[in-house]
This record gives structure tokens, sequence and C-alpha cells, in this order.
């Protein structure tokens, strides 16, 4: 797999998960990417028994070139269950792939969580982060254009070689 959206939204279908899509769609124009939903898997994350579809998640975001992190800001940081995914992948599990740290919050005072709490825990697996991390307010969902696109637009080039179409 190449370009994986990772969404850390306990509700599966989340307005998180549209702007993590908005923000591949926007930076890997024409590139197909697959999507991980922890809102889907979270009760058998901190299951006893393994499980088949928390490993197949692993492995989709281990082997992704470029992923998209993507979290709504819960007191003022990514959510524990975002954490707990994370948590299971070994160190240095996110060597070559280029990451890109996404949240959605509601007050404009938890945008520096992308910078301060999300980018450095994926630098600590070993992701390669080419750029600042994207803040959405909640307040800037209807118009997600004006503010994914700006972002995207000197992404879109860099990345589009990581991922062949």
């Amino acid at each position: 797999m190449s370009a994986v959206v990772l969404v850390g939204n306990p509700r599966a279908a989340s307005r998180t998960h549209r702007v993590a899509a908005a923000v591949a769609e926007a930076v890997l124009p024409g590139v197909g990417f697959e999507t991980v939903d922890l809102g889907a898997l979270g009760p058998r994350l901190l299951a006893s028994e393994a499980s088949a579809a928390v490993e197949d998640a692993l492995l989709q975001v281990a082997r992704a070139r470029v992923l998209v992190v993507a979290s709504p800001t819960y007191k003022g940081t990514y959510t524990g269950l975002l954490k707990v995914f994370l948590d299971r992948l070994p160190p240095g599990a996110l060597a070559g792939t280029s990451a890109l740290p996404v949240m959605v919050m509601a007050d404009p005072r938890h945008a520096s969580a992308v910078e301060v709490h999300l980018r450095p825990l994926l630098a600590e697996l070993g992701a390669a982060i080419p750029a600042r991390g994207l803040a959405v307010l909640e307040s800037q969902l209807d118009r997600l254009d004006e503010v994914v696109g700006p972002w995207a637009d000197g992404l879109a080039t860099l990345l589009h070689a990581e991922v062949p179409a």
C-alpha cells in the first residue's frame, strides 16, 4: 500500500475522516489511497485476544509511503485511540514514510497541538514530516478547499513523486 489515511476519531465516518480524505485528495491528486478508520477498530485495540483487523491495519500503516494522520483534538491533544493504535507499531515502523499530521479542533487555542503533540509522535516512529501540520477549526469545515488547498499546494508535487500513480 502506498498512500494511507489514518483517522483517530472514535466515531467512524467522522468529520475528521472527511478532513483527512480532503487532505489526501489535495496532496495526492489522482492517486488512490486506503483508509484506516480507528472508530471501527476501537474495541479491538485493547482486547486480550489478537485481532486480524487490527493487525491488517497496522500493516497497512507501516507499509505506507505517504500517511495522512488525522485526529480530533481531545483535551488539547490527539485522541487516546490514536495513541493506543500507534503504540502498537514497533520502533522505526514509519521509517521511509512521509507523514502529514492533521488535527480538527473547536478552539483556535489548540492549533499548536498538531505541531507540539502529533508531529513528535510521528517523528518518534521514524516518519519524515515534510511540512507543518494542518490545524482545521470546526468553523472552517464548510470551507475545506480554502483551508486545505493553500496548505497542500507545495506538497502535491513532492508527495506525488513518493507514490506512483
